[in-house]
């Protein structure tokens, strides 16, 4: 469940002419959407499974028009009005929290990719393009702190972001070093930072000084919760469409717009993985995005998908056991499409939201199965086939390379296990009615600078090293995935035999252990 508080009365001038009032978003027709007369009719419609009864917070003079709708109206005569009545409706809430501008017209899909992100707190932003022929600007530590005053596509520039977060927020009266985007206007909040969310926008509202109509309520709550020490991620618009809308012209262009985007093709990407490894990113997602969105809309579910993987998996096991060059040959191309199936459930499940404990289980637990099946399939052709004798030998290698791989996954379960109960390292604060944000940059350079030697000079480096693509790329293949190990399987078992191919395996997992192991043990130092 996620509690919903819509800002009815189009907070702030963002994108708005200045000297034209806004259409109330209850009166802004969309004459092209069917079943959604209005863009406030549309959001509520968007919103029900998430939250039927949302809080509406207008102008006395529009309330009476959201009350036509089926939600909770809060009446507030300005801004600060508007940040009480919210922290009014979020205040001791065990809900996370999403708030929207009422007069937002944006995609289905971006709703469900903020209120689902692991983040704390996320914000959507519109980032500034950099110019790759522009001078390097001067170091941040050397930049004043200004009042944004720089627009992208009609909002005013007041956010600074970096390394997938909000560093820092300025507003008509706190000024911003370097700002490089603007604030579009959805905030998702998690439940353990609601009750900061509610302290925030009550402090602010007693600050009758620093928080006026020239304000936006959705700006002042990031910024509060940065100054609180809260981390918020950032989102950007991407493939999908986000628009605030203040006027029938600006509906009708916005309609249009719209409707050059493909929001299906758009949450198809999403269902795939951002991480993968090389040979899942090149050789299997090109594609097993397409076989997820045949095999959802023909009410395939992600389970079913898992066991026909399972199923294909242990068929390539029985043609690996054949102990035949017809029968490696087949078992690689078998263990290859268990693979693709492998992901196919994955992203059938994240397409059509289908998603179950007893699904995860079986698809953390079955990958092993299938690999470890296929272990003893090629052990079993390599005996069959008397090329190596009783197969003794072959037997050793593959419980080897079996002992190796378990071990790895010990080490990467417990790790994260570990990681997980590692306590966040705090962020700097810093009081709201501090004019600049100075202090906050200063905090940041200090944490920054008593990481930089020894440990954290080398996590670093290597961190750097990754921003280049093959650079990139081998890190991704020498930790030995899924995708790899498979591929490995596939090509050496059809193309040799058993035995190079356990040497392989037990090769490649034993530079990947390694390489893992450093890595884990210099970030525990750290």
């Amino acid at each position: 469940m996620t509690r919903v508080v819509l800002l009815g009365s189009s907070p702030g001038p963002i994108g708005s002419e200045a000297g034209a009032p806004p259409v109330p978003p209850t009166d802004l027709p969309l004459p092209s959407l069917p079943g959604a007369p209005t863009v406030y009719g549309r959001l509520l419609q968007q919103l029900a499974s998430l939250d039927p009864e949302p809080v509406t917070i207008a102008r006395p003079a529009d309330a009476a028009a959201f009350r036509v709708q089926p939600a909770r109206v809060a009446e507030s005569a300005d801004v600060a009005g508007d940040l009480r009545a919210l922290a009014d409706a979020v205040e001791g809430s065990t809900d996370n929290v999403l708030i929207l501008p009422a007069n937002a017209l944006l995609h289905d899909e971006l709703i469900y990719q903020l209120t689902k992100a692991k983040r704390g707190a996320i914000a959507l932003i519109l980032r500034e393009e950099r110019d790759e022929n522009a001078p390097e600007p001067p170091p941040i530590e050397e930049a004043e702190p200004e009042i944004g005053t720089a627009v992208l596509e009609g909002l005013p520039q007041r956010t600074r972001a970096g390394r997938g977060r909000v560093i820092s927020v300025g507003t008509a009266h706190h000024a911003v070093t370097r700002p490089n985007a603007a604030l579009l206007g959805p905030i998702h909040v998690q439940q353990k930072h609601v009750a900061t969310l509610a302290e925030v926008a009550r402090e602010l509202a007693d600050l009758v000084h620093l928080v006026g109509p020239e304000d936006d309520v959705t700006e002042l709550l990031v910024f509060g919760l940065v100054r609180r020490g809260v981390s918020v991620g950032v989102r950007g618009r991407r493939d999908l469409f986000y628009r605030r809308l203040h006027d029938p012209a600006e509906a009708v262009a916005a309609l249009a717009e719209m409707a050059a985007f493909n929001e299906d093709r758009a949450r198809l990407d999403n269902a795939v993985k951002g991480a993968d490894g090389f040979f899942t990113t090149f050789f299997v997602s090109t594609y097993s995005r397409f076989l997820a969105r045949w095999a959802a809309r023909r009410g395939l579910t992600p389970n079913q998908v898992t066991l026909i993987s399972i199923f294909t998996g242990l068929l390539a096991a029985g043609a690996f056991a054949t102990g035949t060059r017809p029968g490696y040959v087949a078992g690689g191309v078998l263990i290859y499409f268990a693979f693709v199936f492998d992901c196919v459930d994955g992203q059938v499940a994240r397409y059509a939201r289908q998603f179950g404990v007893l699904g995860a289980w079986l698809d953390a637990t079955f990958d092993r199965f299938k690999e470890y099946a296929c272990f003893v399939g090629l052990a079993v052709g390599a005996t069959v086939s008397g090329q190596f004798g009783d197969g003794e030998g072959v037997w050793t290698l593959a419980l080897v390379a079996l002992a190796l791989q378990s071990v790895k996954h010990l080490l990467d379960f417990s790790f994260g296990a570990a990681n997980r109960r590692k306590p966040p390292v705090p962020l700097p604060t810093l009081e709201l009615t501090v004019a600049d944000d100075r202090p906050l940059r200063e905090a940041l350079e200090t944490r920054k600078l008593s990481r930089s030697g020894g440990v954290h000079a080398m996590l670093r480096f290597w961190a750097r090293a990754g921003r280049f693509r093959p650079m990139h790329w081998a890190r991704k293949m020498i930790v030995f995935p899924i995708g790899e190990r498979f591929a490995a399987i596939a090509l050496v078992t059809a193309f040799f035999d058993p035995r190079v191919t356990f040497l392989t395996l037990i090769v490649w997992g034993g530079v990947a252990a390694t390489y893992t192991l450093t890595g884990r043990l210099l970030r525990s130092l750290a």
